[in-house]
């Protein structure tokens, strides 16, 4: 009996690619995500001050994705606020979260095996949307790589591209904390998957896009299951990083950083001159005659 024949790989992935997100799927999606926003810092007090913003930093934690990729493909950024189920549900994940008597609901998604169960459930709609941000773009712009994987990268993690915009939502500005300059996990694996997804879009990856999905989301799953799990914020990619980003891109020269930094010594302004006798002498004439009046 041939492998094939014995775990029909090819089936379970057709299966699974057809499973319907909405709305098991979208509600752990949501949780997650309204969770992770009651995580920064004053987002509870915000919620008392003004329930409306942070609704609306709710809503772009849920929603941010979609409006950042119709905005790149000249289309309604509020079109998908007319999936009133969607919004709805979003909205009742919301305030669930935050204004639960005792707290309950967070208590109940934030313990951490039905957390995990949540997160694994999140990866699943991350990746069906890189797919069909990728699938969409290809429809728009057929030869268009670029605006494929730039269209299946916002898809996948548009709500951290969009942290910045959120956080002045909030009151609060990092500029340090953009996610372009240091990505997390979610938003390279999202770049590095959007890139798989268009090349077997455009025929140059020879597997079907169910075993894609298939294959890309129990990758998904286990690592950001094994990162919240144990609190890691290591990314599965460094090792293979280290040793790829070296040789095509160099790394900064210790020697010159040193060398810049005793440029920096050495150019520092002289020390103003000493005064003389005649003018401290003055000066302290000035103070005893300020002193006396």
């Amino acid at each position: 009996m041939e492998l094939s024949e014995a775990l029909p790989l090819g089936e379970l992935a057709a299966a699974f690619a057809a499973l319907p997100v909405f709305p098991l799927f979208d509600t752990a999606y949501f949780i997650v995500s309204v969770l992770y926003l009651k995580y920064e810092p004053g987002a509870v007090e915000m919620s008392r001050k003004s329930p409306f913003a942070s609704w609306l930093c709710a809503m772009l934690h849920c929603f941010g994705s979609y409006i950042l990729a119709d905005l790149l493909l000249g289309e309604a950024p509020l079109g998908y606020f007319s999936n009133n189920s969607s919004v709805i549900l979003a909205t009742a994940v919301w305030y669930l979260m935050f204004f639960c008597p005792m707290n309950l609901f967070y208590k109940c998604v934030s313990f951490l095996p039905v957390k995990l169960i949540f997160v694994a459930m999140k990866e699943v709609v991350r990746v069906r949307k890189i797919s069909a941000g990728v699938h969409h773009a290809h429809h728009l712009y057929h030869h268009g790589w670029f605006v494929m994987m730039a269209t299946g990268w916002v898809k996948g993690s548009g709500v951290a591209l969009m942290s910045n915009f959120e956080q002045l939502l909030r009151g609060v500005w990092k500029p340090e904390t953009n996610e372009i300059l240091q990505m997390s996990f979610p938003t390279k694996a999202s770049l590095y998957g959007t890139v798989l997804f268009t090349l077997q879009q455009t025929q140059w990856l020879p597997i079907s896009e169910a075993n894609l999905i298939f294959f890309f989301t129990m990758f998904m799953i286990v690592c950001k299951v094994f990162m919240t799990a144990t609190h890691s914020h290591a990314s599965p990619f460094a090792p293979v990083e280290n040793l790829i980003c070296p040789v095509l891109f160099g790394s900064v020269s210790s020697g010159h950083s040193s060398h810049h930094h005793d440029h920096h010594e050495v150019s520092h302004p002289p020390p103003p001159p000493a005064k003389s006798k005649e003018e401290l002498n003055e000066g302290t004439r000035k103070r005893k005659a300020k002193k006396a009046e």
